[in-house]
């Protein structure tokens, strides 16, 4: 009898850490999709989700602050290390900063802190927060996810905007960035919490 028990316990413990390793070391697959495939889904169920966002007028914050809310995700904010001025933003002058760095599509204009996420590990969903500018994600976007490493995680759009659709922006950035997986992305102008659970939801 005792080494039956034994044998039991050593098989239980193999299985616990094959599901770790394969949690742990997923690459192609997201973690959850890979501990989907063993017999222990502990490690899946620790991962965490991340909002992040980048606002320069506080509209943006206040979207991601509830979506983030609603799902029970950290938060993260991409804070520009020179904050946007109203004259900045301004899209009808041609000479404004942000005009001038979204008509550079080089264009990275620098976080604070480098916009490197801390422990981003842990973290299996990452929705990314903006506004739109000219149609698509401002370039400080592209800067902070260049400046982290998304593999095996998957990155879900969200934005905010005075009539522009999400469309293009999720568009550019699946091309910009074909290595990682994208979740669809969604509008959040007016958040209703049962809409947005629902999408939260389907993600995968």
């Amino acid at each position: 009898m005792k080494k039956i028990a034994i044998l039991v316990i050593l098989a239980a413990m193999t299985i616990g850490a094959t599901a770790q390793d394969c949690c742990s070391k997923a690459k192609n697959e997201t973690k959850k999709d890979c501990c989907a495939k063993s017999s222990e889904t502990k490690q899946c169920k620790n991962m965490k989700t991340l909002v992040t966002y980048f606002s320069a007028s506080g509209v943006t914050r206040s979207a991601a602050k509830e979506l983030a809310s609603i799902i029970g995700a950290d938060l993260f904010e991409i804070t520009p290390e020179k904050l946007y001025t109203d004259a900045d933003l301004n899209w009808r002058d041609k000479k404004s900063r942000s005009t001038i760095e979204m008509n550079d599509k080089t264009s990275r204009p620098a976080i604070k802190d480098g916009g490197k996420v801390k422990n981003l590990a842990q973290y299996e969903v990452v929705y990314v927060g903006f506004p739109i500018w000219w149609y698509t994600a401002p370039t400080i976007i592209n800067t902070f996810i260049e400046a982290n490493d998304f593999a095996g995680k998957i990155i879900v759009p969200f934005a905010t905007s005075g009539g522009s659709s999400i469309d293009q922006a999720c568009k550019d950035l699946k091309a910009a960035y074909p290595k990682y997986k994208f979740g669809e992305g969604k509008l959040l102008n007016r958040i209703n919490k049962a809409d947005v659970e629902k999408w939260a939801a389907a993600v995968k």
